[in-house]
């Protein structure tokens, strides 16, 4: 995953639009930032060009690799969301950052909820997740994936938690109908394995990487209707009170 992420053009696209839409947010100076799930460290080094970056990420050997590939720079904490997060509660943070972990846990009602504890007054979080549950395929089984969402279906979790949406909008809309067919030919073929998750030759590598990342300009002014991924950014609502 290392690896992959460093040079596969849906990770390095998705940095290009996730920096895009962070510098839009225009956090403060000296922001705090938090990734959850930071996997083998592939966004830290992007983060922190927005301020002071932590993460939390369950797997050891995900952790060891990710403070080797930075220099041991990041606060990079062994923790799970939303059960096990280790933060004392004088640690808020101005932007958490969940990129495709949301659908990996179990209870994300739950998840979200816990999110809200660890924002300053004015803190907002990001997510993307994957879209449209008819596109289930053996690459979300290969991920261990718990569910894939509709706009529809993020939006209604957000309200239910107390938190009211920026923008939600779908992305990777320009290379969706490749994508789509390659998810839905997979399960028609019954494939174990999911294509287009090596990383491809240097061509078509840099083109779909020139391709999926120029979505980031569009983005700071419209919602794409489709895609195979979304992404939201959202706050939570002044006065609400968690009906327990």
């Amino acid at each position: 995953m290392a690896d992959t992420e460093s040079r596969h053009w849906w990770f390095t696209g998705r940095r290009r639009i996730l920096a895009s839409v962070i510098e839009s947010l225009r956090l403060p100076d000296n922001a705090r930032i938090l990734e959850i799930g930071s996997g083998t460290g592939g966004n830290l080094k992007m983060l922190s060009r927005f301020g002071k970056v932590s993460s939390v990420e369950m797997d050891e050997t995900a952790r060891a690799i990710a403070a080797e590939k930075t220099g041991g720079v990041f606060d990079i904490r062994d923790g799970i969301c939303p059960t096990d997060m280790p933060f004392g509660a004088d640690e808020k943070f101005d932007l958490v950052c969940l990129f495709d972990v949301l659908e990996h846990i179990e209870d994300d009602v739950a998840a979200l909820l816990c999110l809200k504890e660890l924002l300053t007054d004015d803190g907002r979080v990001l997510v993307t997740v994957p879209a449209y549950q008819w596109l289930w395929s053996a690459h979300d089984q290969f991920l261990h994936h718990k569910r894939r969402y509709s706009s529809q279906k993020l939006i209604a979790k957000l309200d239910k938690t107390g938190f009211s949406a920026d923008k939600v909008s779908h992305f990777n809309s320009f290379l969706f109908p490749f994508a789509a067919g390659a998810r839905l030919l997979d399960r028609l073929l019954g494939r174990a394995s999911a294509s287009g998750t090596s990383v491809p030759g240097s061509f078509v590598n840099t083109t779909l990487h020139a391709i999926f990342s120029f979505e980031r300009f569009f983005l700071g002014w419209m919602s794409f209707p489709f895609g195979v991924s979304l992404i939201a950014h959202f706050h939570p609502k002044q006065g609400y009170i968690q009906d327990h």
